[in-house]
């Protein structure tokens, strides 16, 4: 079992930066592949980023360039670094681990973002 635990979601200004931390407990962390995806009001979940055991990346278009996703073993947490934040990045931000990329067993309780001036 995995427990995730999000943190560092507010409100920011159009053009600002968030970090988004997920702390992870209760089993070998370095195993699984992680995760971020958000939920805007009305639409479905979307993939944000993932990172990999090994530390391979991927992000969403929509995010490419201003988002980054990486890992520390050591502390079992993962983060996301928001840069350059539109109001289209307004969301439910959600952390998730699993075994691989895609096979996804855990998720957190999911952290609010809102971009706005």
């Amino acid at each position: 079992q995995v427990q995730l635990v999000e943190s560092g979601g507010g409100l920011v200004q159009p053009g600002g930066s968030l970090r988004l931390s997920c702390a992870a407990s209760g089993s070998i962390f370095s195993i699984y592949a992680m995760g971020w995806y958000r939920q805007a009001p009305g639409k479905q979940r979307e993939l944000v980023a993932t990172i990999t055991n090994g530390g391979r990346t991927n992000y969403a278009d929509s995010v490419k360039g201003r988002f980054g996703i990486s890992r520390d073993n050591a502390k079992m947490t993962v983060y996301l670094q928001m840069n350059s934040l539109k109001p289209e990045d307004t969301a439910v931000y959600y952390c998730n681990a699993g075994p691989d990329v895609g096979q996804w067993s855990y998720w957190g309780q999911g952290t609010q973002v809102t971009v706005s001036s």
